[in-house]
């Protein structure tokens, strides 16, 4: 054939739509059609290389190759078994050939060529003459073009370079599908960039030029995107309040470094925003210096993080800081003053007004507070109790001293301030404030200014008037003696240096013995016996009365037992502490000592105050229920002294009222005192309620609670508390003697 008629083949593989398109399975049918009719060949053939990856390469030369063959053309009498050759691998040396004479042409014994693997499938097909084409890209085997003849030919000059540019063709159209497959799968990236909630950028970082930034970038910043990208980093909202961050950043990406953080950013309308950013340094195949960035609006993490931590350090009610962050920043003072504000007879004033009362007063004293404090340039003020607040004040507040004239009129007006009537749902509430006032740097290393602050609370208490009262040497004395009994009394439970002393009954209408009342004693090692007004409160205060009660209780149960087996019938009284009653386990423990000890019904009583009852009335109430379906009975002790009332004395299962001594001790001197035992003892009968009188010690108290028919009776007329082995030697003396069981 000659030259033009190569130049029409040429030109049918060139303007073909498979070549333009870079369809190379195509255009290589294509071409092998054309090269067989041409060449009158018995088999035109191309194949694909495709590198193992177990086996490294050098200098483009495949060690280990598979061949995959793309498109073929075989003559009409040639049966072709393309398998021979696709199954095997080629030799290096043939790529070595290969490569440096960019074809090879067999055409006297092609069995001896390059290609051992091969000899089977040329013996089978009587191959005579070949010539295999590389398909080059920038100097790399792509592939083979394959002309075979069963018959000798004879390849001219002309014929070899049209060959090779078919060979040349095929190259150009992988090449433009190298081109489409990478162009598709930027594409494809760009697209799922664009789409992309979090914003991506790419950053020159040596122009420090934008080339790249999604649409998410505009949403989240509300710059046009026109006016960052191609444009300077400095225009970045993160950049653009602080210029010197960007050299920074760029230092740690030269330096390979991974950078990431959060910050908090301004956009261009005034509005903020929490940043999430993540940048990555990369250097491209020419060598240029890059860095990904990607980043989000995490301003709906931070929110709730900062809702989460607000919950965490305030009081939801009053919009104050709670007692753990007050503590921590009273922890860090070492200086300055502490104030602690409680609300006395709140707890009454919420239970007969309601919580939504109850939480408005609350409300109403946290402002004042918080316009004191803004007023004083306080550190901070908290809510740290259910009805207790606290002021911490700078050291500049007590430079003239504690007890300074114009520090103690401040508090003065602090008081006066809370004292203050407040009209909560159109009523109007008095708030009774009791303040304690601690100079910290006086306790400082000793003490915990917060203990301080609760012992000189209950002197502010206890005050006719102005109820505040500041931490003094009396009172510090007071605070080291408190504290070294707290250490005496952990020691006196692991020693068991307690011991119980029981008080008589007397039922007035028998004139017999009817119980005892059981009271503990202290045996200290150096101040010998306490009573329990020495301790009681401290160990309230401190939680200990719990353990020290629970010892009370089992002792008391034990000795009862001992006492009904021979079958002395009394009942025990023991008192019971509010914390110890509301601690939430009295209800088993009771129930524990009752089955192991078994003791009969309403023998074991258990005493608490009136006041202490009404702290929570609803759990007591509950409680006291429970309690009375063990068998147990329940005494109000100190009764008249509290504030209940005839509502809640109904709904509690009380076995037994006990009047205070306070109005036995001059019920013959005071007409007053006479009409409010008269009133109890009217009231408990109408009730059906046992009354037992305290604090008994003349015989004409006696005549007048007996004409009053009040039906029990203890103090010091009968016995005071005496030991357990002095009881029974008391009982035994009396000519009324406890009556046996039946």
């Amino acid at each position: 054939m000659n030259r033009k008629e190569q130049q029409h083949l040429l030109e049918l593989i060139v303007n073909s739509s498979a070549k333009q398109q870079g369809d190379f399975t195509a255009t290589s049918e294509l071409v092998c059609q054309l090269l067989r009719e041409h060449f009158d060949a018995s088999f035109v053939s191309v194949w694909l290389l495709s590198q193992d990856d177990s086996t490294p390469s050098k200098l483009d030369v495949f060690h280990v190759c598979q061949h995959n063959l793309v498109a073929s053309h075989v003559a009409n009498m040639l049966e072709h078994n393309a398998s021979l050759r696709q199954t095997s691998a080629i030799d290096p040396l043939y790529f070595t050939e290969l490569r440096s004479h960019r074809y090879l042409l067999s055409s006297d014994d092609p069995q001896s060529a390059q290609i051992p693997q091969f000899i089977a499938y040329y013996q089978h097909h009587n191959i005579n003459t070949r010539l295999d084409v590389a398909i080059r890209i920038n100097g790399h085997i792509e592939g083979v073009l394959s002309i075979e003849f069963v018959e000798q030919h004879k390849w001219l000059k002309a014929d070899i370079q049209f060959a090779v540019q078919c060979a040349d063709q095929l190259a150009l159209t992988l090449a433009t599908r190298y081109t489409y497959d990478s162009n598709e799968q930027i594409y494809l990236l760009r697209n799922a960039t664009e789409q992309s909630e979090h914003v991506v950028m790419l950053v020159n970082t040596e122009t420090k030029i934008v080339e790249y930034v999604n649409g998410a970038h505009e949403k989240m910043t509300g710059l046009a995107r026109t006016s960052i990208e191609h444009h300077s980093a400095m225009n970045l909202d993160i950049f653009r309040s602080n210029p010197n961050l960007l050299d920074v950043i760029v230092k740690k990406l030269h330096d390979n470094e991974i950078v990431k953080g959060n910050i908090k950013l301004t956009r261009v309308d005034g509005s903020q925003y929490w940043l999430n950013y993540h940048i990555t340094p990369f250097v491209t195949e020419l060598g240029k210096h890059y860095a990904l960035v990607s980043s989000y609006d995490n301003s709906s993490e931070y929110l709730h993080k900062a809702e989460l931590e607000y919950l965490a350090w305030h009081c939801s009610l009053t919009g104050l800081h709670n007692r753990s962050y007050f503590t921590q920043q009273l922890d860090r003072a070492v200086d300055g003053t502490l104030i602690l504000i409680d609300l006395m007879s709140f707890k009454r004033f919420n239970d007969t007004h309601g919580h939504e009362q109850g939480d408005a007063l609350l409300i109403e004293v946290a402002r004042r507070l918080k316009h004191f404090s803004f007023s004083v340039k306080a550190i901070d003020v908290a809510r740290v109790g259910s009805d207790e607040f606290a002021v911490l004040l700078p050291p500049q507040m007590h430079e003239q001293g504690a007890n300074s004239g114009e520090h103690e009129q401040m508090i003065k007006r602090l008081y006066l301030s809370l004292a203050a009537p407040a009209v909560i749902s159109r009523e109007k509430v008095d708030p009774k404030p009791a303040i304690a006032v601690v100079d910290i740097q006086s306790v400082a290393g000793m003490f915990s200014p917060l203990s301080c602050a609760d012992i000189t609370l209950q002197y502010a208490k206890g005050k006719s008037e102005m109820h505040y009262q500041f931490f003094n040497a009396d009172l510090l004395d007071s605070f080291t003696s408190n504290a070294e009994i707290e250490r005496d009394l952990q020691q006196a439970i692991k020693g068991r240096e307690f011991e119980l002393y029981y008080q008589p009954l007397m039922d007035l209408q028998t004139n017999q013995y009817i119980g005892a009342e059981a009271l503990i004693r202290w045996h200290h090692p150096k101040k010998g016996v306490l009573y329990p007004g020495s301790f009681i409160d401290i160990a309230e205060q401190t939680g200990l009365i719990n353990p020290i009660g629970e010892w009370v209780l089992e002792t008391a149960c034990k000795q009862l037992n001992l006492w009904q087996h021979k079958n002395v019938n009394i009942a025990m009284h023991v008192n019971v502490a509010a914390r110890q009653f509301f601690s939430g386990n009295l209800y088993e423990q009771v129930w524990r000592l009752v089955t192991r000890y078994r003791l009969k019904p309403k023998t074991l009583i258990l005493e608490i105050t009136e006041t202490e009852l009404m702290g929570d009335v609803r759990y007591a109430i509950n409680l006291c229920h429970e309690l009375a379906e063990l068998g147990v009975g329940l005494a109000i002790d100190d009764f008249g002294t509290g504030y209940s009332s005839m509502k809640y004395l109904k709904q509690f299962p009380i076995s037994k009222l006990k009047i205070d001594r306070s109005f036995i001790m001059d019920i013959s001197s005071s007409r007053e005192s006479r009409e409010i035992v008269s009133a109890i003892i009217a009231m408990a009968k109408a009730l059906n309620i046992s009354l037992t009188a305290e604090g008994v010690e003349t015989k004409e108290q006696e005549a007048f609670l007996t004409l009053s028919a009040c039906h029990h009776a203890q103090g010091y007329l009968y016995s005071p508390a005496i030991r357990v082995s002095d009881f029974v030697q008391f009982i035994d003396q009396q000519p009324t003697s406890l009556p046996l069981l039946d």
